[in-house]
């Protein structure tokens, strides 16, 4: 099998999810800053591209307006990005639309995107999923994403109860997970990282569930 052919994405690390309605709450802010600048660290290492995505709306908009303070990417985040990062804006949940980020992966010859940053339960699952058609294969650090606690008109769920249940979804089928570390022995190594499929993860899930 060829070595993977690896971009780091960071995804929305920007202040509105460290103060304001949208704050990560499972895994904690820190823990999930602290591996995206491990994994920042590894990239850097490992001369992989990085490519910065920050979401935006225009100004004056409730969260992410152009310009203001939870637009702004975290600062250690900030400081670890340089003039090779690729920066771009989006607007909409997945990374691809109206981006130009698909083109420029595959002027890249970059097979593989590492996602990282927030949230789990929007931007990183719908760029999971967006992935697909377009050929490119998606690994998800665990614990260098996050969620938020939900509740509307369809039910509750606390942001732990979203997280986990996400990566056991996206590694059914969409995307390879694994902690920072096991992908940064991977990155260093030049290996791919192995992906569950949805068969094989039904089978296990009914077997867990009559051992109860």
């Amino acid at each position: 099998m060829n070595a993977p052919r690896r971009a780091l994405v960071l995804i929305d690390v920007q202040q509105e999810y460290f103060d304001g309605p949208l704050d990560i709450q499972y895994p904690s802010r820190d823990e999930s800053l602290a591996n995206i600048l491990r994994a920042l660290d590894v990239a850097a290492q490992a001369d992989m591209p990085v490519v910065a995505v920050r979401h935006e709306y225009p100004e004056g908009a409730p969260v992410f307006a152009a310009g203001s303070a939870g637009w702004e990417n975290h600062p250690e985040v900030e400081r670890r990005i340089g003039s090779t990062t690729k920066r771009v804006a989006k607007n909409h949940s997945d990374i691809f639309t109206s981006t130009g980020l698909a083109e420029w992966f595959r002027e890249n010859e970059i097979d593989t995107l590492t996602l990282v940053g927030y949230m789990t339960n929007n931007c990183v699952l719908a760029t999971s999923v967006a992935a697909e058609p377009l050929g490119l294969t998606i690994e998800v650090l665990s614990d260098a994403t996050g969620a938020v606690h939900l509740a509307n008109e369809a039910g509750t769920a606390s942001a732990r109860q979203v997280h986990e249940t996400l990566m056991a979804l996206l590694h059914s089928n969409w995307a390879a997970v694994a902690t920072t570390e096991a992908w940064a022995s991977a990155a260093t190594d030049d290996a791919r990282l192995v992906k569950s499929d949805l068969v094989t993860s039904a089978t296990q899930g009914r077997a867990a569930w009559e051992q109860l």
